[in-house]
């Protein structure tokens, strides 16, 4: 004679009768205060196609990548889109954004995370946005990039393209996935 079993109980399927699903399993917060902040979380847009790399030149003098903060509710793709349209006033779509991987590194005691991500298409002219911070944009030759760069967009580069002779301060980086794919120039259409 079987044995009896709970209704729930993970014996509850026997030959031919599936097993009903389980209730949900709740999530909540510790508490309802956020968490203190140690960490800052920032995106670097690589844009490269037959007239070279995207860069800008910072109000403090280093060049970067386009890029910057996630906002609340934001995917990593929506925020390089954002970014590259309020900085360049380049339009783009999530998905053409091709997500490399995380860079850890630390600055003044906080963990600065950067998410390298290469725009596959992109549409218009790069030009100074009113109110931001990075402006002067042009298109670069690998082979002459200006100094300084940025640390967040030396490292992005490094890990997009390792040959390039570029020298900053160490990150650890753990890829999201395989990237070889993206060490072609990308599409970038005008108008």
């Amino acid at each position: 004679m079987p044995r009896p079993v709970a209704p729930d109980g993970p014996e509850s399927a026997d030959a031919g009768h599936p097993a009903p699903h389980p209730s949900r399993v709740a999530a909540r917060p510790r508490t309802g205060r956020p968490p203190v902040a140690h960490a800052a979380l920032g995106v670097g847009a690589i844009l490269y196609g037959p007239r070279g790399l995207l860069l800008g030149r910072h109000r403090r003098g280093t060049w970067e990548l386009p890029g910057g903060t996630v906002e609340p509710g934001e995917s990593l793709q929506e925020t390089v889109v954002r970014e590259l349209r309020e900085e360049t006033g380049l339009r783009a779509d999530p998905a053409d954004v091709r997500l490399l991987g995380t860079l850890l590194d630390q600055v003044g005691g906080v963990v600065r995370m950067t998410v390298g991500a290469v725009v596959t298409h992109w549409t218009g002219e790069p030009a100074d946005q009113p109110g931001e911070s990075v402006g002067d944009w042009r298109w670069y030759s690998l082979e002459r990039l200006p100094q300084p760069l940025f640390e967040c967009s030396a490292q992005s580069l490094t890990v997009w393209r390792p040959e390039l002779p570029i020298d900053h301060a160490p990150a650890h980086f753990t890829p999201f996935a395989r990237f070889a794919a993206y060490d072609r120039p990308m599409r970038g259409d005008s108008g």
